[in-house]
């Protein structure tokens, strides 16, 4: 396999390389948001159709069959009047009891490895603040160019999302603009992500990474020749493990 850190270590120091990373499927195992409607229902605060709404929506959009724009504005339906600062609270507890397992080892070594270098790194995502701002406190990720629920003067959530959604072409456009007014180099920097819907920005890049791929992005990696990396979780190895000891017995 691809060694990510070697090509870290190898590279330029500095502010100019920059380093982007998605969340969902890249840094962690699976959807971050899932978690926070998993909690929603096991505590009575949504109804068993909520929750299939949320799963299935997921699930359409995974496969092509759903907007990233619906499937956020339908996350974001279902919390109208909710207080901001509450559920940016519960993100980081959230994080803490259930995501923070999910981090694949190998991607907290490698951005840990670009800020050794000195280099600009940044956690470009398509989630909301609630999921994306816990794991970067954690990995101590200063950057987060991601989606911010729309609030009221109070403070609490209109069903909005602040546009233009950082996703796609809009992720790749964004970066760009941070990149712009921090000094960072794109064609000296890194990207890491997981899907198509990353290609924009994974072109734009002189390092790009395909992280666990969907089929779409890793075909479209081994096409362009870049590095695939396959990742897991320690969830991922404990399950593994408990296989293996119960097939042993």
């Amino acid at each position: 396999m691809t060694d990510p850190l070697a090509a870290v270590l190898a590279s330029p120091q500095g502010p100019q390389v920059g380093a982007f990373f998605d969340l969902d499927g890249t840094l962690v195992r699976g959807f971050t948001a899932t978690v926070h409607a998993g909690h929603r229902f096991r505590n009575g605060q949504s109804g068993f159709g909520e929750l299939t709404g949320i799963l299935e929506a997921s699930v359409r959009y995974k496969v092509g069959r759903m907007e990233f724009a619906r499937l956020l504005q339908r996350a974001a339906g279902y919390l109208v009047g909710d207080s901001l600062a509450e559920l940016e609270a519960l993100g980081e507890t959230l994080f803490n009891e259930r995501i923070i397992g999910r981090l694949f080892p190998l991607m907290t070594k490698v951005v840990a490895a670009h800020q050794e270098r000195g280099h600009t790194v940044a956690m470009s995502s398509s989630a909301l603040t609630m999921h994306a701002g816990p794991v970067a406190r954690h990995l101590g990720i200063e950057h987060v160019l991601c989606n911010h629920f729309d609030v009221d003067e109070a403070g609490r959530l209109t069903g909005e999302i602040v546009r233009p959604i950082i996703w796609g072409r809009n992720k790749a456009r964004a970066v760009t603009e941070f990149s712009a007014a921090n000094g960072v180099e794109l064609g000296r920097s890194f990207c890491y992500a997981d899907g198509t819907e990353d290609l924009p920005l994974l072109d734009a890049v002189g390092h790009p990474y395909a992280v666990n791929p969907r089929s779409g992005l890793a075909a479209a990696a081994t096409r362009n020749g870049w590095p695939i990396l396959r990742v897991n979780s320690a969830e991922d190895r404990r399950r593994w493990s408990r296989v293996l000891r119960a097939g042993n017995r």
